[in-house]
């Protein structure tokens, strides 16, 4: 059974507000969506609509126990929430009902522990969950008096069952947090090898089942999964892709995102979403046949805002796919509608990532953003500056290098714009 949870209430007018813009039938429908991206079999769904929170069970005790019969006539397992709940809202929820509760963040790492495949997956999807389980031990202990008992002539009681669990737990969470800084470090170092070829790095981002990875085969022939469901790609791919005047770039098909994604499953996957901080151009793949489309878009950008907190963003081309499900008059309106942020975003593209209908536009102007957004220096420096020498190989497009007979090193580099400050911070830094 799936439930979401409309919340509203009244402003003092006596009008209704809604603490989401998405419609609720669009979010319930995404619920479901989840659901089945597990292979469950949804018997029931329904929307409830919730002017008062309740801490101890979110929805009232009226519709708690209307879903009980309900549960018990469909013989229902499983019943799906559709927002966060804190522990305590959890427990009652499955003493109540007498089923097992998962909230959107459960069934969220649920898909992507069952979709994960590399080793890399692996680990971050047992970082979040366990991150996530930390704070919900009290659902599986009950008995919290419960205690192991001192050894020989230690005495007094020991620590309780729960304590135990949550301090095995903290242990492999800084077990895993080891292993992904390896995996960041193993990242680093591909990095480094790319930029002794330095191909400009272009990320494909967008809500999960957009089509990202339609485009990516549509652009590359790389045969990635691809299926009509959410979070068929977890694990990044990327290819090299050659752009109509020869120019050749490293295209990444990257995770999708997801409203109220949990903010731990993000920083789990930060060593794979540094492919998207560390990008020279972002294609933001929309499905702009989806009712959400506009609240979606929202979403990836709230989601990308707190990706580049260490450095600004690179510019992002707004790519809008699925139009050959749409008519002719649709296609046209949608390239005249608002909705975006002109001081990020260059100019909107529709395509259709099965037919390829408008990729060759798309494929020109990632050429043409390209050479936009870098600029070209002539810089001369001393060959004992090594670690400027190794974050201009890291950053930048190193075109020609000459060595002087004075221990000089002249340097023509292509520097995109998001590094532009970085590069005159530290060119100047060598002129002192």
């Amino acid at each position: 059974m799936v439930i979401h949870p409309h919340i509203s209430f009244p402003d003092r007018a006596g009008k209704l507000q809604t603490e989401a813009s998405r419609h609720p039938s669009a979010r319930l429908q995404e619920a479901i969506s989840l659901a089945q991206a597990l292979d469950l079999e949804i018997v029931c769904s329904a929307l409830i609509n919730i002017k008062k929170i309740r801490s101890a069970t979110l929805i009232g005790q009226g519709k708690v126990n209307e879903i009980v019969e309900i549960v018990r006539d469909l013989d229902a397992e499983v019943v799906i929430i559709d927002t966060p709940l804190s522990p305590a809202q959890q427990r009652n929820l499955e003493r109540a009902w007498d089923v097992k509760v998962l909230d959107r963040t459960g069934l969220i790492l649920e898909i992507f522990a069952n979709r994960a495949e590399t080793r890399e997956g692996r680990l971050q999807v047992e970082l979040a969950q366990l991150t996530y389980q930390k704070s919900r031990l009290v659902r599986s202990w009950t008995h919290l008096e419960r205690q192991r008992g001192g050894f020989g002539f230690v005495g007094g009681p020991g620590e309780t069952q729960i304590e135990a669990d949550r301090r095995m737990i903290q242990e492999r969470i800084i077990s895993l947090s080891s292993d992904l800084n390896a995996v960041k470090r193993t990242r680093a170092l591909h990095r480094s090898a790319r930029a002794k070829v330095p191909y400009p790095i272009v990320a494909l981002v967008g809500y999960t089942n957009a089509g990202k990875s339609s485009l990516f085969n549509q652009m590359t022939d790389a045969g990635a999964t691809t299926k009509d469901m959410l979070f068929a790609t977890l694990d990044p791919k990327m290819r090299r892709l050659k752009l109509p005047h020869g120019t050749n770039v490293i295209l990444s098909d990257t995770v999708g995102f997801v409203s109220d994604l949990p903010t731990h499953l993000v920083a789990a996957f930060r060593a794979t979403l540094e492919e998207v901080i560390n990008a020279d151009l972002i294609i933001h793949v929309r499905d702009i046949t989806h009712p959400d489309t506009q609240a979606q878009a929202l979403d990836v950008k709230q989601i990308m805002q707190s990706l580049f907190d260490e450095r600004p963003s690179a510019p992002i081309i707004e790519v809008l796919n699925k139009i050959d499900l749409l008519t002719v008059d649709g296609r046209d309106k949608i390239l005249v509608d608002g909705g975006h942020d002109n001081t990020i975003i260059n100019q909107r593209i529709a395509i259709s990532a099965i037919t390829g209908e408008g990729t060759e536009l798309l494929l020109e102007h990632i050429e043409n953003s390209l050479a936009t957004f870098t600029t070209l220096f002539e810089i001369e420096l001393q060959a004992d500056r090594g670690r400027d020498i190794h974050w201009i190989y890291e950053n930048c497009e190193v075109l020609e290098r000459q060595e002087g007979k004075d221990c000089s090193i002249n340097l023509a580099v292509r520097v995109p714009l998001a590094r532009v400050n970085q590069f005159h911070r530290r060119v100047g830094d060598l002129k002192n």
